[in-house]
Formats: C-alpha cells, sequence, structure tokens
C-alpha cells in the first residue's frame, strides 16, 4: 500500500510541474512574467526530481533532507505564483488557480510526511 501512495505522489508532482510547463503560455507576455515562469519551472520540475531521488535514499537522515529540499522547491513555486498574481501577470486566472491550489496540497503533504518521518 505504501509504494502506491509514493507512486501517487510522485504522479501528483509529475503533473503538477507539467501543468506549471503548458499552462506558461497563458502569462502575459511581459520581461518580469518571462523572467518568474523560468523560475516557476525550474522550481516545480526541481520538486519533482527531487522527490524521485527520495524514494532511493541511502538512510533515513537522507530520506528527510530530500523531502526539505522538496518542500522548499515547493514553497518557492507557491510564492513565486503568489508574485505573479500580485503583479497582474496572469491571462488565464482558472488554470493558474489550479496549480496554486495544488502547489498548497502538495506543501502540506510534504510538511505532514517531513514531521512524521522525524517522528519515527
Amino acid at each position: 500500500m505504501e509504494k502506491k501512495k509514493q507512486y501517487d505522489l510522485q504522479k501528483r508532482l509529475v503533473k503538477f510541474s507539467a501543468n506549471v510547463i503548458v499552462n506558461s503560455s497563458a502569462l502575459k507576455k511581459e520581461y518580469a512574467s518571462e523572467h518568474l515562469i523560468k523560475q516557476l519551472i525550474r522550481s516545480s520540475t526541481s520538486a519533482a526530481l527531487n522527490y524521485g531521488e527520495a524514494q532511493s535514499a541511502e538512510s533515513k537522515r537522507d530520506f528527510i533532507h530530500k523531502m526539505k529540499i522538496c518542500l522548499k522547491e515547493l514553497r518557492e513555486s507557491q510564492v513565486n505564483m503568489e508574485i505573479m498574481v500580485a503583479a497582474n501577470l496572469v491571462g488565464n486566472k482558472i488554470e493558474f488557480e489550479k496549480n496554486q491550489k495544488e502547489c498548497s496540497e502538495l506543501v502540506a503533504i510534504f510538511t505532514t510526511s517531513i514531521k512524521t518521518s522525524n517522528k519515527k
């Protein structure tokens, strides 16, 4: 059962990253949005890639460290999207808000997972 949960989380991270890439065209074509979307693509894909590394961690400490990197990248993505909204750089707000919601849910999942892993 644990393997399925890991797979589902990996699937969610991949889908989140892919949605960020696909929906990047919904941003207004300005210098600031281009700068922020490049950083958002880096941070969202980094979370997915680091989660893949966490699955083959060499120890519990290594696993927690890699999970914290994923969380850091997701939080960076979250703040980045807040900046885009505040600066009115988003064209298609419906799809963008879905990405924001998913990012918030992923942050919550990773926060809880790290706390749980630290207790074990």
